[in-house]
């Protein structure tokens, strides 16, 4: 008991520290200007918002489009945008007004996947090593940025790690924080295939159908019922808006880098859209293998496809290099097992 409460105070006088860190930090970026963020995605989440109020729907704008040149189509799963519209109509009405709102929020969500990623390592007895990674996730450069732009990164990625640490003992709740991860924003719809093989091999031989099929089910919620009005209102906008991330133009981001596909696309002109995905579904799929006939174990394993997904996909955002970091640093100790288990193992060997 007695190691316990210093093990606690030792965690929550390095999460006091970090959060401080990391409040100076929001609060630096919370003076820009509305108007200097009209450009960027969270403007775009608060005014699809504006547009379902008034009756718009937000999916309908890229029918006009050629599923290549980008022109801010709502390409998230309606959660985001849909909270936008609850929110203005509680009186949130302007852009400066949401923001007031989402800046404390983001900074929370922020502070949660370090909190999440402290007490992974802490718990290992890794005091040095888990502050270090805890403080590369809130103050390096890739949250910085997301900080900067306001991006909804941090919300996502927490309930991601939220899922992945609940797993093993909360399975049901591990399930429904990765729904709402995918609810907003589905960057990890990559890692759905591990899960489902996840509760496939730790299911008994007669319930593996039963179980998979469950926490599919559960998996879907959110994105699925939040997307039936618009599967209603409008079935082919919405489609083609939610696939439009796959079609897009990769050339138009971070040109100096490059994927394969787009490179290859120079000079073969049919390389594009979906076809060109496949090298990086292709390596995607012997992860998934991977996991299912070998050793390999589902946090290694997210944060290689995560890896995969940021070093093949045709379109580089900055804020995409958040995802597969914030899985890696969890993965580098994942073996390494909790302090608790180790004297447990030594009691026993002891006995």
């Amino acid at each position: 008991m007695l190691q316990q409460r210093k093990w606690d105070k030792r965690y929550w006088l390095a999460l006091l520290l970090l959060m401080v860190a990391g409040l100076l930090m929001h609060i630096s970026f919370w003076f820009t200007p509305a108007s200097d963020l009209m450009g960027e995605d969270i403007y775009y989440i608060w005014l699809e918002g504006k547009r379902i109020i008034v009756g718009e729907n937000p999916y309908a704008r890229v029918l006009a489009s050629n599923m290549r040149a980008n022109d801010k189509y709502a390409t998230y799963f309606p959660l985001a945008y849909l909270a936008s519209a609850l929110l203005q109509k509680f009186g949130f009405r302007e852009f400066l007004d949401w923001l007031y709102l989402w800046r404390p929020l983001s900074f929370l969500f922020h502070l949660g996947i370090v909190a999440l990623v402290l007490k992974f390592f802490y718990a290992r007895g890794l005091w040095l090593f888990g502050f270090v990674a805890a403080g590369i996730l809130l103050l390096g450069r890739w949250s910085i940025y997301v900080t900067r732009v306001h991006h909804l990164e941090f919300a996502a990625v927490f309930f991601l790690l939220l899922s992945l640490l609940l797993l093993k003992d909360r399975v049901r709740w591990a399930l429904l924080a990765f729904s709402l991860s995918l609810g907003i924003k589905q960057v990890a719809i990559f890692l759905l295939p591990l899960y489902l093989v996840y509760l496939w091999k730790t299911a008994s031989e007669a319930k593996r159908i039963k179980e998979a099929g469950m926490g599919l089910l559960i998996i879907l919620s959110v994105p699925v019922l939040t997307s039936l009005p618009f599967l209603v209102w409008d079935a082919e906008g919405f489609v083609k808006s939610i696939l439009f991330s796959a079609t897009r133009a990769g050339s138009s981001h971070i040109e100096a880098a490059p994927s394969l596909d787009v490179l290859f696309s120079q000079n073969v002109l049919w390389v594009v859209g979906l076809k060109a995905k496949l090298p990086m579904l292709l390596l995607m799929g012997l992860i998934y293998l991977s996991f299912l006939r070998e050793k390999a174990s589902i946090l290694a394993c997210s944060a290689l496809v995560m890896m995969v997904f940021l070093y093949f996909n045709s379109v580089l955002f900055l804020q995409y290099f958040l995802w597969p970091l914030s899985l890696t640093l969890l993965a580098l100790v994942e073996l390494v097992p909790p302090r608790l288990h180790r004297q447990q193992s030594t009691e026993l060997l002891q006995q």
